[in-house]
């Protein structure tokens, strides 16, 4: 890969047909779907965003966007005037491109994207565990280059410190072998490639069965001990 290049690409093709499928039987034992997580990540981002006098991103790139499932999110709930959904996997893609028509959204391989610096925001969800440790000081120099400065990037990860994160991703066939990153080790990697780190928020402390207790997510959200952790950065 060259400098500055995207991530190599995973075996994520192998898993296209069955994505869906195996990513259901590991939410089971919290009882949820993606389409919950997808959306109250999207609206938990959304107002951080709002907090730091961001207005709606003309241009929202999707890194890592698999199936597509957050992409349509970036504009319904972000309100982005477009949106570019990125992934190394070109039968993931053809997925995403068959379930999501809408206008303003469309889809590419990461090799066919140039990093131009055009971005307002970066939006990536459980992606960096999937990529080697060795390249993700690339990786993040590629999303970097991607955005116009004083961009945002939003890199949300599951988070190791949560036994039923871990629970999870061992019954979830593409997640069993993923390197996961703590939240300290997120705020280094990105400081590393140059991004300002302006929070770090800890999510997904209840499963279905406790959701009395989501209205405490809040609170509880600078303690780096929920099921995924959203680092907010930006480039300088």
């Amino acid at each position: 890969m060259n400098a500055g290049g995207p991530p190599a690409p995973t075996a994520f093709d192998a898993h296209a047909a069955s994505y869906d499928d195996d990513l259901a039987r590991g939410l089971s034992l919290a009882g949820e779907d993606k389409a919950y997580y997808a959306e109250a990540r999207m609206r938990w981002l959304a107002h951080r965003l709002a907090g730091r006098g961001a207005g709606p991103p003309s241009l929202a790139l999707d890194f890592g966007c698999g199936d597509g499932a957050s992409t349509p999110l970036l504009r319904e709930i972000l309100k982005a005037g477009s949106v570019i959904g990125l992934d190394v996997s070109t039968a993931l893609l053809d997925v995403a491109r068959e379930r999501h028509r809408e206008p303003g959204i469309r889809f590419s391989t990461l090799a066919d994207f140039p990093p131009d610096g055009r971005g307002d925001l970066a939006f990536t969800n459980g992606v960096f565990h999937h990529i080697p440790p060795a390249q993700r000081a690339e990786a993040l120099v590629f999303v970097r280059a991607s955005l116009r400065p004083g961009g945002y990037f939003a890199f949300w990860e599951n988070n190791p410190w949560n036994p039923g994160t871990v629970a999870v991703m061992r019954r979830i066939p593409f997640d069993r072998d993923a390197i996961m990153i703590s939240p300290t080790e997120a705020r280094r990697l990105l400081g590393a490639a140059g991004f300002e780190v302006l929070s770090v928020d800890s999510l997904f402390y209840f499963p279905r069965f406790l959701r009395w207790l989501r209205p405490l997510e809040p609170a509880l959200s600078r303690l780096p001990l929920g099921g995924q952790y959203l680092a907010l950065a930006r480039r300088p």
